[in-house]
């Protein structure tokens, strides 16, 4: 009967390297890496030697030049003078803008949609599978278009709202729809820090105090599963968490002095004054990637779903929990093990995807940097690095930061 022995120690050897299973991956790998790093220097070598034959060299000096053109819908101060790296951050601000909006109210769809698709209401379950089905088989560049199209075709012009007596009231009395985009109040602040109203202190303070809101509620959330764990009777927190979420803010909205901007029907003759305008082509492609990556978050929440045990639904059941806390409490904390993985897969597809904006006159990242800036400067070697540069790192940032909310929810072993 034959034992296994720790192999001999002897001297080194260079044939080790590859006979030795102590050292074969790891030569295997500097192997890998020397072939790869020697491809990236000739083809960057290649690009070099091209680029001195045609008389051109890579500058990124042309991002301090001016812009020279107008971009419709900004988060940050810009004009036609500001700087061609000012209009790349707006254009940025942009695509993460509708990118974040659109990841949420995706998964809003998703989830709705994935768990009516296992509703016991036969009708209800066919239009979920109808809305999956037709939805995820278009490209969503034509879902883009044709809600554009529908948005200036259908909603009156600013004209309706413009006049002494004009053809239509705004919605409340305070929103305008128009075939340009929707009209609603601007909040804004008359005191506080900084200045008031242009101070952009003031906003970063209502931003603290909404994250110091979400970790006080997380914290009182925590403390609560806790105390049931121990006692099985689990303290009563959604009055707290309200007033943890609100109390705070009508304190820092009377002491900065809130008010709001409306919009002016009266302006002029020709677009309505005041108020914030979210454009079209925003909600066009908002909507558009909302309802296109909701149809495929759906099929991911039902096979989460599906993937737990029913056995889990009849325990819960004969505790004499209700069906809709079952799938609140039970199912889907279970179901998001399984969730999760390719939800961060659709997020992506939402950040890449919004590059279709140029469609319908978005001004992202893509139209501004990729499309106006590269053709009027010719750097399109410059700004297409820098565009890959940017897909690649909140596409990074997008999966590092699902993957920590992954790990978070697996099951811890004992």
């Amino acid at each position: 009967m034959s034992t296994l022995t720790d192999p001999p120690t002897g001297s080194f050897r260079l044939s080790m390297l590859l006979n030795d299973t102590r050292y074969r991956s790891m030569t295997l790998q500097v192997i890998a890496a020397i072939v790869l790093a020697t491809l990236l220097f000739y083809l960057y070598s290649n690009l070099a030697a091209n680029l001195r034959a045609a008389g051109l060299n890579i500058s990124f000096d042309f991002l301090g030049s001016s812009a020279g053109y107008d971009i419709n819908q900004t988060l940050i101060e810009y004009d036609s003078q500001s700087s061609n790296l000012r209009a790349a951050v707006v254009g940025i601000l942009n695509t993460l803008l509708v990118a974040v909006l659109a990841c949420v109210t995706a998964t809003v769809f998703g989830v709705i949609a994935g768990v009516l698709r296992l509703s016991n209401n036969w009708l209800v379950r066919k239009l979920m599978a109808a809305y999956v089905e037709i939805f995820r088989n278009i490209p969503v560049l034509i879902w883009i278009i044709i809600i554009f199209t529908i948005m200036t075709a259908v909603l009156p012009g600013a004209r309706a709202y413009l006049g002494d007596d004009p053809e239509r009231d705004m919605l409340g009395g305070v929103i305008a729809l128009t075939n340009r985009g929707i009209y609603v109040p601007s909040p804004f602040f008359t005191s506080g820090f900084g200045g008031g109203e242009g101070s952009g202190l003031n906003w970063l303070i209502v931003l603290a105090v909404l994250a110091g809101s979400f970790f006080a509620t997380r914290f009182i959330t925590h403390s609560a599963d806790a105390k049931q764990e121990a006692t099985g009777v689990r303290p009563k927190t959604g009055l707290l968490n309200l007033a943890v979420w609100f109390v705070p803010l009508v304190v820092l909205a009377l002491v900065l002095g809130l008010s709001w901007d409306l919009p002016d029907p009266l302006a002029n003759r020709f677009n309505l004054r005041g108020g914030l305008q979210i454009g079209a082509p925003l909600i066009a492609l908002w909507f558009a990637l909302s309802i296109y990556t909701g149809a495929f978050i759906a099929e991911n929440v039902r096979a989460g779903i599906q993937a737990v045990s029913k056995g889990q639904t009849e325990a819960a059941s004969a505790l004499g929990i209700r069906p809709r806390r079952v799938m609140s409490l039970v199912v889907l904390p279970q179901a998001l093990r399984v969730i999760i993985p390719p939800l961060i897969s659709q997020y992506l597809n939402i950040t890449k995807n919004s590059s279709l904006a140029i469609a319908v006159g978005y001004a992202d990242i893509t139209a501004t940097l990729g499309g106006i800036t590269l053709n009027q400067t010719g750097r399109a070697i410059e700004c297409v690095l820098l565009l890959m540069l940017f897909y690649l790192v909140i596409s990074l940032v997008i999966s590092a930061v699902m993957n920590v909310y992954n790990s978070s929810m697996k099951l811890k072993e004992r």
